[in-house]
């Protein structure tokens, strides 16, 4: 059954944890990182504490930042309700996604539970309504893909946030498995689901530096968020400034975004690794050397403003791949 015909306000906003707010609010930008995370995947590693979430957004703030899009998707220790009073305390604004990882990062039970019930009104209900109790709504649906290709799971979750987005035109953001496998990512969601590519971000594409597939990928349409450095993937680092530069150099400077993805308890500054304020004290003046510091003035401000702002819809689950794709306006 094809999707009513449903209208949002006609204002984009980013919906962030105390409210929506207009993309220029947004200022300095952290497009893809992460306060709070658990996973079987890292343990002993766990983002868990909320005194060192405050410190590191307090660091970040400092270094001139005034944002963060958090991209830890449901089931991994989210923390939703914290985020709120982190805000506050730290005049930083904050982003908070729903969504689902990799299989790998989860318990066998909670899968089961989640392929019982409906995940793309899950996703809504988080979009629209609120993170279990915490009445914190998300601001985007982040899903996964996998080494070179997409399995059963990922292509469970991508068509749930597909049909998340078309009841509420919010973005979806994909872990790009050592940022390998967007052309699939996009035939699935831009093709086989209708998403339009500028409501697609890209993570991790700087871990495959392969400038072909990344000009295809932007070609798309498509949003290329390019992050770290998280200690697993430092050893292509020091080629994301030349990324950047022949992604500019083609044109699409407007496509690319910046986050410092730190996703383990060792990585954040208060623990003595380079965290979010590494971001703009280091990665931002050497970008500036490769590309000018007005493109990267644009990247982490102007971007993902545009990014992650939504003409939010109501909320009404009912598209399916080959229905008919609700207008938006």
């Amino acid at each position: 059954m094809g999707a009513a015909v449903v209208t949002g306000s006609g204002t984009p906003t980013i919906r962030s944890v105390l409210g929506d707010i207009a993309p220029a609010d947004l200022g300095v930008c952290d497009a893809h990182d992460h306060l709070f995370l658990r996973s079987p995947q890292l343990p002993g590693q766990e983002l868990d504490s909320p005194l060192a979430a405050t410190e590191e957004l307090t660091a970040f703030r400092r270094a001139g930042g005034q944002s963060v899009v958090q991209w830890t998707p449901h089931g991994m220790g989210r923390h939703a309700g914290l985020l709120p009073e982190l805000s506050r305390a730290t005049g930083v604004r904050l982003v908070a996604a729903t969504g689902l990882h990799q299989a790998v990062h989860y318990p066998q039970e909670l899968l089961g539970r989640l392929r019982a019930d409906d995940l793309a009104t899950l996703f809504v209900r988080e979009l629209t309504e609120g993170i279990g109790e915490s009445g914190v709504r998300a601001g985007l649906i982040k899903v996964a893909g996998g080494f070179h290709g997409l399995d059963a799971h990922a292509r469970w979750t991508m068509t749930a946030a597909a049909e998340a987005h078309h009841a509420t035109g919010a973005p979806i953001a994909v872990h790009l498995e050592l940022g390998t496998g967007a052309l699939d990512v996009l035939d699935l969601l831009c093709g086989d689901c209708d998403v339009p590519p500028h409501r697609v971000v890209l993570g991790h594409l700087n871990r495959s530096p392969d400038l072909t597939g990344h000009l295809q990928a932007a070609e798309s349409g498509a949003y290329l968020a390019l992050d770290g450095p998280s200690r697993a993937h430092h050893a292509t680092d020091w080629r994301m400034p030349d990324a950047m530069r022949a992604l500019a150099d083609a044109g699409f400077g407007d496509r690319l975004l910046l986050g410092g993805d730190t996703t383990t308890a060792g990585a954040q500054s208060v623990h003595g690794g380079p965290g979010m304020p590494h971001l703009l004290r280091r990665v931002r003046p050497r970008l500036g050397l490769a590309v000018g510091e007005e493109l990267v003035e644009q990247i982490l401000t102007v971007n993902p403003g545009r990014a992650f702002a939504v003409d939010w819809e109501p909320g009404s689950v009912g598209w399916k791949p080959g229905s008919p794709r609700p207008v938006l306006h």
